[in-house]
């Protein structure tokens, strides 16, 4: 669990780190937000500290930068900014917490484990589900909905709708989906039965407005449509 800590208070930067390195976590400091924004472009990070008040800026500024490049990043204030505004300014950026200075390192610990655990949940749902409106999959409870009506979709429908979506945009051939498509009882699906799958699926969920599976001549198919 990699975090990105931002705070120019050269000691307490090395405090947090320290903490945080001693419980599983790798940390890496920046004291500025040039350093800050080279490291978000560069690397990736499960979570961000940031302070407030910085020597070339700010963490709110960071903080939409963070979130334009990795919406789903955890970030949390630190500040001695204790003002209801500036606490409320950082949760309409998106901030999972905002904590002020002077604070225990326990709490904050306990903190970062409660936004990162929130964080984990959030993307195993987004996994689990896709919808933009029309069309609703949930593949944790095998549901799919279309223009607010359920319909009938079975175990190897979902897992080719599963690897579709998950792919969205890009090519998968046959064979990549013949390689990860079995039926219930673990018999290989055959090139036939992948053409009638298909076809199946998509009298099932498009329509003459919606199209969600593109063949590509030859190739294989593509997912078009695109989660809201």
């Amino acid at each position: 669990m990699k975090v990105l800590v931002v705070e120019d208070d050269l000691t307490l930067s090395t405090v947090i780190c320290f903490e945080l390195d001693c419980n599983d976590y790798l940390t890496v400091a920046a004291y500025n937000c040039k350093k800050a924004y080279q490291l978000i472009q560069s690397d990736h990070f499960d979570l961000a500290i940031l302070d407030v008040n910085l020597p070339d800026g700010n963490g709110f500024g960071l903080c939409r930068t963070i979130k334009k490049v990795c919406p789903q990043m955890p970030v949390i204030f630190l500040s001695a900014n204790d003002l209801e505004q500036d606490i409320l300014n950082g949760f309409d950026l998106g901030a999972e917490d905002y904590v002020t200075k002077p604070f225990n390192m326990k709490i904050l610990l306990r903190r970062i484990e409660v936004a990162v655990r929130r964080n984990h949940l959030l993307e195993q749902q987004t996994m689990n589900c896709w919808s933009d409106g029309f069309l609703s999959l949930d593949f944790s409870k095998l549901t799919a909905v279309r223009r607010d009506e359920k319909i009938i979709v079975t175990a190897n429908e979902y897992k080719l709708l599963k690897v579709l979506t998950e792919n969205a945009g890009n090519i998968l051939t046959r064979q990549m989906l013949l390689e990860r498509l079995w039926d219930i009882e673990d018999n290989f699906v055959d090139d036939h039965a992948l053409t009638v799958t298909i076809n199946r699926l998509r009298a099932k969920i498009e329509d003459d407005a919606h199209t969600y599976i593109k063949t590509v001549r030859g190739i294989g198919y593509v997912w078009t449509g695109e989660a809201v």
